[in-house]
């Protein structure tokens, strides 16, 4: 450990474990630089404070620092990994939901497929957000995107599904399995599914756009990772302030995320314009 006065200032240096610490009073104030978090490559631990607050971009630095004074583009780059695996999660629960539910519903002519067509219609009309809302009161954060996904997203692909398996019970390959003698369990799984494959896949993506959506207005609202954890959304929260100083700390969380949801919904584009779905 190493005390240093520069000019009224006071300088301490902490070479414990290769990194070095420098604590800077002068003026009154205190900056923490944090050098201790630089990698091989030269980036900067997300978590590390490298830079006075909203500092401009700078060698080593190429979008600057952040609120506290960390590296964006380590943030950038490690942020978006918990939002993205939640959104996958939501997605695709909500996906296999609704998809086991439509073909159900779509095959089935008794009073509970109605009733549930019935519930999902219902659950259409309630606000996306207030489900949400209420939901992340009683469930932690990654929890209740899950379910805000599935309450949003699961009637929708359940409807979908619904209707496109009902307009092929009369198809001539789900008449000629039958013929055969196959179960209608046994026919939906190896007939009426793969035929829906692209219809899936692309509802799919859109489920995960969803999940991505509610995920980032949920991390902005402060129901997302605990800090200091590198949050896309939640760096948009914490750096509306400094646009300013450094507008990219809160610019490139923004384009990450719509670059995140534009690719899955070209994604889901695309399957579905191979499948003749749009």
């Amino acid at each position: 450990m190493l005390l240093v006065a520069l000019g009224g200032g006071t300088v301490l240096l902490d070479l414990v474990g290769g990194g070095a610490v420098l604590l800077d009073t002068a003026g009154g104030g205190a900056v923490l630089l944090d050098r201790a978090g630089v990698g091989a490559a030269g980036g900067h631990d997300p978590v590390a404070i490298v830079a006075p607050p909203w500092a401009g971009p700078a060698p080593g630095l190429p979008l600057g620092a952040d609120a506290l004074g960390r590296d964006v583009l380590a943030r950038v780059l490690a942020g978006g990994r918990d939002l993205t695996l939640t959104a996958l999660a939501a997605a695709s629960t909500a996906s296999a939901l609704g998809v086991a539910g439509g073909l159900w519903v779509g095959w089935s002519r008794g009073r509970l497929g109605r009733a549930a067509a019935g519930a999902a219609d219902l659950l259409l009309a309630l606000p996306l957000l207030l489900l949400a809302l209420l939901a992340v009161v009683a469930l932690p954060g990654p929890a209740a995107v899950v379910a805000g996904t599935v309450l949003g997203g699961t009637p929708l692909t359940l409807r979908m599904v619904a209707d496109a398996t009902a307009a092929a019970r009369h198809a001539g390959y789900v008449e000629a399995a039958l013929s055969r003698g196959e179960r209608a369990g046994a026919v939906l799984l190896r007939e009426v599914l793969p035929a829906h494959a692209g219809l899936v896949g692309a509802d799919l993506g859109q489920r995960l756009v969803l999940a991505v959506q509610l995920a980032a207005a949920l991390n902005v609202l402060g129901f997302g990772p605990a800090p200091p954890a590198p949050d896309w959304a939640a760096m948009l929260r914490e750096n509306l302030q400094g646009l300013g100083l450094n507008a990219a700390a809160a610019i490139a969380p923004a384009v990450a995320l719509a670059v995140l949801a534009g690719s899955v919904a070209a994604f889901a584009h695309v399957l579905a314009t191979r499948d003749g779905l749009s």
